[in-house]
This record gives structure tokens, sequence and C-alpha cells, in this order.
């Protein structure tokens, strides 16, 4: 399973070896907080069959996804911009399985091994574009839009063509109105890109849904491609 997470499997044997024996593999439930917003962090996750959604969180209370972490990468970055604490709030989008690490073993392997250094400041980079182009489509693309990218950017990071993903969950993750994700879902099930059942989406046909997707989509793609340690 360790081959699952991109940023584990492009480790050489000697960092493996001295990461692994302090890794623990664990479930993580949809909808679990893994931490809070301005937290101190005690591990670092790194998925491998689940989606981790990092969300800003207002004062209000409200929120909205800012990028999602799947078996591409970890979370959270915070540790290795030298902050000691979170910026957003880390929500389980997607159930599944993940190893762990604490933070402190990871720290030192990051300050002391220039191998897993570039590796993590590539994919810092690679966050950095998902989370700016976000904002950007957030602001001038539509709902039936951002729920493409939403649903594609999912799917990249799973097996197979199911999602489960509520109505709730989703407009959560958009920071929109849940009647807006209702109308965007019946467009597409109309279409007969989705079917979508109780909180179960399977995906019929992608390429139109890349399609009625928006230009962000393409771009994260592009860029976490360039990025991918090879």
């Amino acid at each position: 399973m360790l081959r699952q997470n991109h940023l584990l499997i492009a480790l050489s044997e000697a960092a493996k070896k001295r990461l692994f024996g302090h890794m623990e593999w664990v479930a993580l439930q949809q909808g679990e907080i893994l931490y809070e917003s301005t937290e101190t962090i005690s591990h670092i996750y790194f998925p491998v069959d689940s989606i981790i959604s990092l969300h800003h969180v207002m004062g209000s209370g409200d929120s909205a996804e800012v990028s999602v972490v799947g078996n591409e990468g970890l979370a959270d970055i915070s540790l290795f911009l030298g902050v000691g604490s979170t910026f957003c709030r880390a929500v389980v989008q997607s159930a599944g399985r993940a190893y762990r690490i604490p933070r402190k073993l990871l720290q030192d392997e990051f300050n002391h091994h220039s191998e897993l250094k570039i590796l993590i400041l590539r994919y810092i980079q690679a966050l950095i574009i998902q989370m700016s182009q976000t904002s950007v489509c957030n602001r001038y693309h539509s709902i039936l839009q951002q729920l493409c990218r939403c649903l594609l950017l999912s799917l990249d990071r799973l097996p197979g063509d199911q999602l489960t993903m509520t109505q709730k969950l989703i407009s959560d993750m958009l920071g929109v109105r849940r009647e807006g994700i209702t109308e965007a879902a019946g467009i597409l099930r109309r279409l007969g890109v989705i079917e979508y059942n109780r909180g179960h989406i399977t995906v019929l046909d992608r390429n139109k849904l890349e399609h009625l997707s928006c230009e962000c989509y393409a771009i994260f793609n592009q860029e976490t491609e360039r990025l991918r340690p090879r």
C-alpha cells in the first residue's frame, strides 16, 4: 500500500527505512475533522485511498474548501513553512485509509535530508497553485462548473467512477447554498453525466464532465502532473 501515495513511493529505500517504522496505518471516516485551523497538529497524514478537504473558516463559522489532498500529497504543510499551527480545517471528504507519522519525526527528516525537502517543496508549490486557482474559480465560474471541477478532482484521487458525497457536503466544500448544488446536480443527471442516489454519485460520462467543467480543472491537472515525483 505504501506505493499508493506518490510522495512515499518517490522516497529512496534509505528514507523509507528511516520513516516507515514510525508510520501508523489509520482508517479515516467521512466527515471526520483531523484538525482545526490555528491548531497545533500532532501528526502528518499521507492519504492512500482517502481524500482530505482543506477548508478556510470564517469568523462567522462558515467555511469553503481551498484545496483537496489525496494520494498525491500530505496534510498539513504548515509544518514545513516554519509555522507552529495550521491555517485551515482538515475534514475527511472521502473515507479510506492513510499513513500518519508524528510531526516531529517528519520535521527532523525534512530538516536533515534534502531528498524529502525537495519532494515536499514541489508538492507545496502544486498545492499553492490549486489554492490560487480555486479562489479564482469560486469568484468567476458557475456552480455547475465548480461542481464538475469538484467531482473530477475527487475522481482523480480515487479508484473507479463512484463517489460518496452528499449535497450538504458538496455545498459546504464549495461554500454555496445547497439549493444551488441540487440544481447543478439535476442538470448533470438530465444530461446523462452522473447518476445520483442518496449521497452516492456514479459518473457515467467523464468526457462530458470534463467538457462542462471550467478551465481550472485542466490547470490543476497540468500542474499536479508537472510537479508530481517521478
